[in-house]
């Protein structure tokens, strides 16, 4: 049962990691260049893979079983719980905003050569069947997820082959300087899946299959940033300057249109799959963390994304930055003050320890706090 439970654990986590961002970083690299671009992906997936790590080690030195908002009460005290709980609330909304712009322009790919139904109208079409489902508190089974994300992962790597006759090394720009910073956010939006790691943590039953906890979220991360290396060098090998912030958009012209069919519908499967599960955990959270009525829940988790993309934030990209730069770094520098303190707070012995000095974890924060503050001004 241990390798069938570091399996289920591997793929979740790699689930949770790879979603609506990765359909955005060859677009910001594109622009950016590749150069800085691959220098983002490689510098801050060894600090999220690190956060991840501590986050995991918070879980395994606490008894008690909670989400994030739960360890920043216990360890920082109710400070921090309001600071992590409005992290989690409004990054999941923002998320699910992605999710329905990022929906309808999938959808207009998958039905353009039958209707000219916009991407707007089929966004909100992408919101109303799915919107029920959260309301009445349905979601797909375990095994179904698991399905589509094992799918939707083997798709990615079938694109990132068959690209490769026409990929063009000219496409390739190396830096640009005025877009230097744009990918910041979006590449922390794509590799964080922290509100994975206590689900982890509950596959591993065993205090010995705890043990294969720290190599189980490494396994993950690697696959994660190795697969958006991959794919994003695919995609601007092929569109180069056309790339587009839908990455499938500006390859339809250029690769075989089964293939980008076959991508698209797995995007879509896996962004409802992805909206429904997100959906429930926000409206579960409101509704026995904070009391919310069910209605309510349902208003703030459904109705508010909604809302947000009818007001006119339709902007992936700027979405998912600012998403990334600012909720990523916040959720970031709260997971490495309830480490400082579990190390010395926790209430049972860790089946993994990992001895980072401290100016180490500053230096972190300043990193993350850093790169919210450029992507304001810079980007």
């Amino acid at each position: 049962m241990t390798d069938r439970n570091f399996f289920l654990a591997v793929t979740l986590l790699l689930g949770t990691v790879i979603g609506a961002g990765i359909f955005g970083i060859p677009y910001v690299i594109s622009k950016s260049g590749i150069v800085p671009g691959f220098f983002y992906l490689l510098i801050l997936g060894g600090v999220v893979l690190l956060i991840h790590l501590l986050f995991g080690e918070i879980i395994l030195r606490t008894r008690e079983r909670h989400r994030l908002p739960g360890y920043a009460k216990m360890y920082l005290g109710k400070w921090g719980e309001r600071v992590a709980a409005f992290s989690t609330v409004f990054g999941m909304i923002a998320v699910l905003l992605a999710y329905i712009i990022l929906g309808g322009d999938f959808l207009e790919i998958l039905i353009s050569p039958f209707t000219r139904l916009s991407s707007f109208y089929l966004s909100l079409i992408f919101w109303l069947i799915l919107s029920p489902f959260v309301f009445r508190g349905i979601k797909l089974i375990a095994v179904a997820e698991l399905f589509t994300n094992f799918a939707f992962i083997l798709i990615i790597i079938s694109i990132f082959y068959l690209s490769i006759p026409s990929i063009n090394f000219k496409n390739f720009n190396l830096l640009d300087f005025p877009n230097l910073f744009l990918p910041y956010g979006v590449v922390l939006f794509a590799l964080t899946g922290w509100s994975a790691i206590p689900e982890m943590a509950d596959i591993f039953k065993t205090s010995q299959e705890r043990k294969r906890f720290k190599k189980a979220i490494f396994v993950s991360m690697t696959i994660a940033i190795l697969l958006y290396c991959l794919f994003s060098l695919a995609v601007i090998g092929v569109s180069g300057s056309s790339t587009s912030v839908d990455t499938f958009s500006g390859l339809l012209s250029l690769l075989d249109k089964k293939v980008i069919f076959l991508g698209v519908l797995a995007g879509v499967i896996t962004l409802a799959d992805s909206f429904l599960m997100l959906g429930l955990y926000l409206r579960n959270t409101l509704i026995y963390d904070y009391k919310f009525s069910k209605i309510f829940a349902f208003l703030a988790s459904c109705m508010l994304p909604l809302l947000l993309f009818l007001s006119g934030f339709r902007q992936f990209i700027e979405v998912i930055g600012w998403t990334g730069s600012f909720i990523g770094a916040m959720e970031g520098i709260i997971i490495i003050l309830i480490f400082q303190k579990a190390k010395f707070l926790g209430n049972r012995e860790p089946e993994y320890n990992l001895k980072l000095p401290s100016p180490l974890l500053y230096t972190l924060m300043i990193v993350l706090l850093l790169g919210a503050i450029s992507h304001l001004f810079l980007s």
